[in-house]
């Protein structure tokens, strides 16, 4: 029997899964080298909320990331979770862009894959599959674990020989919400050696605190490989700590041959950087334990408490922690991984905080629903499909959801134009378009200000002092007010800071003392302050906002408005979207009725209880007296 092998998690998933992704990069790179000595059979090191977050709040670029991180670790494989045709985002993607990402991901420093998709649906694998094998990378198959009636040893297998079909070089057994239990991780490892026969690999978040001896068990049935994360990343919502799992597999047959003392070294990294960010340690609580009820992954359960306290609403976590099961039990049991997790898990906060379940649906949910994810592992709940389909066509089964994203990789390039300088822009930009617009933007603006700055040198005097925050912040107003030039003058100094295909435009700035602020001549004049509520007819209603989140006037950007002023608008039509927890939420009338006011810009920010709209239901005469 071969040594047990580690897969390290803390980058990667342990910090997901306890820290919310917020992880810089420059936390990372000072014990990587350290990390390449120990032997392990992989670092995971991207994929999952990595990329997203990068983006969406660490203004960093997650290919440089990558890249970084594989210059530190020369000597380990480093691995990355891919959610099948979401890749690393929460919609199908087509086959072209998977393909490229894939290959990219490669190029850039990753050799193991684990691919999974939420439904185990294995029509949602194959382009990933495909373009695994093309590179040269190593194809780890996931079967997404979970127990519902639905869900047996058999089914598992079944998923399992697909996975292989596909030329899977190991299988994942992915206990995401860790809710194996040791005896029942025996019989599956043991059933996936003798019916699959390719390396099975372990991955069990610790939750309710049988990780550590299901991997025990794991390797005493046939297991080769197990996931852990380093010590102060480990526990709760994330893994068992690997500290643990090799000092209790010394001795035995399938002892890992790591070095204890350099692994503590290496945790006393990670302690000091845990209490400098003061980061919380992973802990398992009563509610954790009732993961064998509640069935919520280590990361939802990070994600869900932080979305709550958003919400203002952190007290309310056991009442959506009893309404989950509610709800993918109605949803047809789908397993509680990215991006069902989010799924589920915000339609379970939406019926909860609003009071009236289902009520509140999002886009994904009803994509769900309608089959654009997958196949449901179980049946939905008839009322509950009627209410949130409506009139909404359902994806025939026999269509693969894959199939319909056609855009090619061509398209995306254009749509980006000049600001991707890459093949990983532009696939920056397929994932997650308006935070890849953001990111590059800003990034191509502190270039073109440097550039600029050498450029007028010239007339700026040694003794000169010119504040590049200043410059950067004219830069700004520039663009968004699509002036051509701005020109600073100072005591004899001249700045002209010029817009790339703009006409130069003469705008007077004056220019306080160094490292004074830069203020217009001129303020422009204020907008006109909103109308009082005394002010409309008492006949319109408020639509407001029932979640904290982003106001999005349009289906995507370029697209015309759901609604506009005067248009007439029926129950359930959809009025705006508001995204929050990462998922577009639908925002549709109460009843029938005219839109009398638009209250927001788009992409505006919104509290809960933001007036979004007024409209007047029909039946109301438009003239009717106001009330004192």
């Amino acid at each position: 029997m071969p040594r047990l092998q580690i897969m390290d998690t803390t980058i990667r998933d342990g910090q997901q899964s306890l820290w919310a992704t917020r992880m810089q990069v420059g936390d990372m790179l000072p014990i990587l080298p350290k990390m390449d000595k120990v032997g392990y059979w992989a670092i995971e090191a991207w994929g999952g909320a990595t990329f997203d977050t990068c983006l969406r709040f660490l203004d960093e670029n997650p290919w440089e990331r990558l890249r970084a991180i594989k210059a530190m670790t020369p000597n380990t494989p480093l691995a990355m979770l891919s959610r099948g045709q979401n890749l690393v985002g929460y919609k199908h993607y087509s086959r072209d862009i998977c393909n490229r990402f894939i290959k990219a991901a490669k190029r850039n420093g990753i050799h193991v894959f684990r691919v999974f998709d939420a439904l185990n649906d294995i029509r949602n694998v194959v382009d990933n599959a495909e373009a695994i094998k093309e590179c040269g990378g190593h194809f780890e198959g996931a079967i997404s674990y979970t127990m519902s009636p639905v869900h047996t040893l058999d089914s598992f297998l079944e998923y399992g020989q697909q996975l292989k079909d596909l030329g899977a070089d190991s299988i994942a057994i992915k206990d995401m919400a860790g809710m194996l239990t040791p005896y029942r991780t025996e019989r599956m490892v043991k059933a996936f050696a003798a019916e699959i026969g390719l390396p099975v690999h372990i991955h069990c978040h610790y939750v309710g605190g049988m990780a550590p001896a299901n991997i025990i068990k794991a390797a005493e049935a046939g297991a080769a490989i197990a996931d852990t994360a380093s010590a102060p990343l480990a526990f709760g919502n994330s893994h068992p700590a690997v500290e643990m799992i090799v000092a209790a597999l010394q001795e035995s047959r399938y002892d890992t041959g790591l070095d204890l003392d350099l692994l503590f070294e290496i945790s006393e990294y990670w302690e000091e950087m845990r209490k400098r960010g003061h980061y919380k340690r992973g802990v398992s609580s009563l509610i954790h334990m009732q993961v064998y009820s509640h069935q919520v992954p280590g990361g939802m359960m990070s994600n869900l408490m932080s979305q709550l306290e958003v919400q203002n609403a952190r007290e309310r976590l056991p009442e959506v922690m009893k309404e989950i099961p509610k709800v993918r039990a109605e949803v047809g049991y789908p397993p509680l991984v990215t991006p069902l997790s989010q799924i589920v898990g915000t339609q379970a906060v939406f019926n909860v905080l609003t009071g009236k379940r289902w009520s509140v649906v999002s886009k994904e949910m009803k994509d769900y629903i309608c089959g654009y994810y997958g196949k449901a592992p179980g049946r939905m709940d008839k009322d509950i499909v009627a209410k949130v389909v409506g009139n909404s066509e359902c994806l025939p089964p026999d269509v693969a959801p894959g199939s319909l994203v056609t855009t090619t990789y061509e398209q995306v390039a254009d749509e980006i134009g000049d600001l991707a300088k890459s093949e990983e822009d532009v696939l920056m930009y397929a994932l997650f378009p308006n935070e890849a617009r953001t990111f590059l933007s800003k990034h191509r603006t502190s270039e073109r200000v440097e550039f600029l700055m050498q450029e007028e040198s010239s007339n700026v005097k040694e003794d000169d002092y010119v504040d590049i925050n200043q410059i950067r912040e004219l830069v700004r107003v520039a663009e968004e007010s699509g002036v051509g030039e701005i020109v600073v003058e100072e005591e004899g100094t001249r700045i002209a800071v010029r817009m790339p295909g703009a006409l130069p435009v003469d705008m007077p700035v004056a220019v306080a003392a160094p490292q004074a602020a830069v203020a217009p001549v001129a303020a422009p004049a204020p907008a006109p302050a909103e109308a009082d509520e005394a002010d409309r007819p008492v006949t319109w209603k408020p639509v407001t906002a029932p979640m904290v989140g982003t106001y999005y006037a349009a289906p995507a950007p370029g697209e015309p408005p759901f609604v506009q002023v005067g248009d007439e608008v029926t129950a359930n039509q959809t009025l705006c979207i508001v995204e929050a927890m990462k998922l577009m939420n639908e925002i549709t009338a109460e009843e029938i009725g005219t839109v009398r006011e638009v209250c927001l810009e788009d992409a505006t920010p919104v509290e809960f209880g933001t007036v979004l709209f007024y409209v007047e239901p029909h039946g109301i005469p438009a003239s009717a007296p106001e009330t004192a």
